[in-house]
């Protein structure tokens, strides 16, 4: 038999059309010329060239986290981090400065003070429930402020709304992590917001097996030197993440509203639990910010909650370990309940002196509710509460 080459095969037309979105692994795209090939770089045809450029799964799930945050034309990256790093690598160079909220996530503020500064970016830290403390940050060369809405993990509101107000006077780029409130809660682009950004990888997709990430802005130049940065430095994500995803948005509202009212049941048990100092949780009307969060949130709290009780290390190891149907990882946003320690995990790379600044001991837990029974988890958590007074 003679030998033939192989060339890429059209897929086959349909009248009908799949109900569910394909996976498309493809990792290259075959081009008739070179004329078509340049009319696709250069955005006169629509196409598809190499996955690391752009893929259809990728696109699909773009579109429909556009659609949630009522903007167009954002991007999927291979993580959140990838997400922050395509804004903040993409956009700042040396001798800009860039301002990030005090209570970001451990890897935002490491990005923060480790990575920018050695790339000659200036770097500074400011309290964002307080707009007036942005704006005394702000210096002439600033080019962005980074915040998130609810802070991770502390459970802060920020004042996004007047923050807003002072990146517009001073033409300064507002960059909003969305990830902890989610388009549920809030539209970062409606509050005046440049660039929103989300790590898909937890509410989102849901389901603790996809690591993605989104990022979008109303401004198509700066979207432009986002995607660029994130193409060059193979930060797209892949497409059966991508597949996962779409398909974990389908359920997300439901999975967001279920989630949410079993967050406040517990918020409310661990509240008047005697061996809990202090619980955080946007609905509650002892959260610092609870005017602001009902205003700002629309009275959404979501899922996460957060609360330090009494004790050292070996009473977080004890309330782990007796409440072992929770899963303790540095995640959030599954089907199942997650616990969290910032102090070994997230923010064990930030000093001592600023962790205790904000609150984050040794005895304070960061959790991510998810869909089980309301009363199966707060016996668990019962337990290993009363574990850890024992110690």
């Amino acid at each position: 038999m003679k030998p033939t080459l192989q060339r890429p095969v059209a897929i086959p037309v349909s009248q009908s059309t799949a109900v569910a979105t394909p996976i498309m692994p493809s990792v290259v795209y075959a081009s008739q010329t070179p004329d078509e090939l340049d009319a696709q770089y250069s955005g006169e045809i629509q196409g598809y060239t190499y996955a690391r450029e752009g893929h259809p799964n990728a696109d699909v799930l773009a579109r429909r986290i556009d659609a949630l945050e009522g903007m167009a034309g954002g991007i999927i990256v291979g993580s959140g981090m990838a997400a922050v790093s395509a804004v903040l690598m993409g956009l700042c160079e040396s001798g800009d400065h860039v301002i990030g909220g005090n209570q970001l996530y451990g890897r935002s503020l490491r990005m923060l003070s480790e990575d920018l500064p050695r790339y000659g970016i200036e770097t500074s830290l400011a309290d964002t429930t307080d707009a007036q403390k942005v704006a005394e940050a702000i210096k002439p060369n600033t080019k962005l402020v980074l915040v998130e809405v609810v802070s991770n993990p502390t459970i802060r509101i920020a004042d996004l709304d007047g923050i807003a107000e002072v990146c517009a006077q001073k033409g300064v780029l507002l960059v909003v992590d969305n990830t902890f409130t989610t388009p549920a809660a809030l539209k970062p682009v409606e509050h005046g917001a440049d660039i929103v950004l989300h790590s898909v990888t937890k509410l989102l997709a849901g389901h603790a097996d996809v690591t993605l990430g989104w990022v979008c802005t109303k401004d198509p130049a700066v979207m432009e030197r986002m995607t660029i940065y994130a193409v060059t430095h193979g930060l797209t994500g892949s497409p059966f993440d991508c597949w996962l995803a779409e398909r974990g948005l389908a359920t997300f509202e439901l999975r967001y509203e279920r989630a949410e009212k079993t967050a406040q049941r517990l918020a409310d048990f661990l509240a008047v639990q005697p061996n809990v100092k202090m619980v955080a949780y946007p609905t509650r009307p002892d959260h610092p910010e609870s005017a602001r969060a009902q205003s700002l949130l629309r009275g959404k709290g979501a899922n996460m909650v957060s609360f330090e009780m009494e004790g050292g290390r070996s009473a977080a190891n004890a309330f782990t370990k007796t409440a072992s149907e929770l899963a303790f990882a540095p995640t959030l946003g599954d089907v199942g309940t997650t616990i969290s320690h910032p102090n070994s995990s997230s923010h064990r790379n930030i000093s001592e002196a600023e962790r205790v600044a904000n609150g984050i001991t040794e005895g304070f837990f960061r959790v991510s509710v998810g869909l089980e029974d309301p009363d199966a988890l707060i016996a668990a958590f019962d337990k290993g509460l009363k574990a850890a007074k024992d110690t």
